[in-house]
């Protein structure tokens, strides 16, 4: 992470309590499963991931900064170019509407940031990310951190030595991005 935008250096963060969302009792509200249900959004993958990237640290109301800098992008972009960083974009009358991107690394997906310009759009994009995550043989989502937004999806904290034996056991597993 940076401290902000405009800071050039970088630096880990390995919280006491780590967010992660379970795949196995993922939880979509009623009504954002009419959402996904009705094609309001067309759901692509990797398809504009730097456009993802900046829309994710772009400023907005309540948020003015991010911990996304020039070097986090540029290193993300290497990790897409090399598979091994992704991007769930939702398109609505053509243009980006949200979406998210994430690290994987064996049956861990690391989900970085996510942004909405249109209400759910980042929702739907989580949702489809869970059926992609599953489908493929992931078994963990790392969140970092949780969010009452995150919560509603039925995100949990648990503590880091619990976090790293479900990572030493996802890292060892054999999972796929589908195209």
């Amino acid at each position: 992470m940076a401290e902000r935008r405009d800071d050039p250096t970088l630096y880990w963060i390995s919280p006491e309590m780590r967010g992660i969302i379970p795949l196995d009792t993922f939880h979509v509200p009623q009504r954002l499963a009419r959402t996904v249900r009705s094609g309001t959004f067309i759901v692509t993958t990797d398809q504009a991931f730097p456009q993802v990237m900046q829309e994710c640290a772009a400023s907005r109301p309540g948020r003015e900064q991010s911990w996304i800098n020039s070097e986090i992008l540029r290193l993300y972009c290497a990790l897409a170019a090399s598979n091994h960083a992704h991007s769930v974009e939702c398109w609505r009358d053509g243009k980006l509407a949200g979406g998210l991107y994430g690290v994987m690394l064996g049956g861990a997906f690391f989900g970085e940031s996510m942004f909405s310009n249109t209400r759910d759009a980042s929702k739907v994009a989580l949702v489809a990310l869970v059926e992609r995550l599953k489908a493929g043989g992931f078994t963990l989502l790392d969140t970092q951190f949780i969010t009452p937004h995150l919560a509603t999806f039925g995100a949990m904290e648990i503590p880091r030595a619990e976090y790293l034996l479900l990572l030493e056991d996802a890292i060892r597993r054999q999972a796929i991005w589908l195209p």
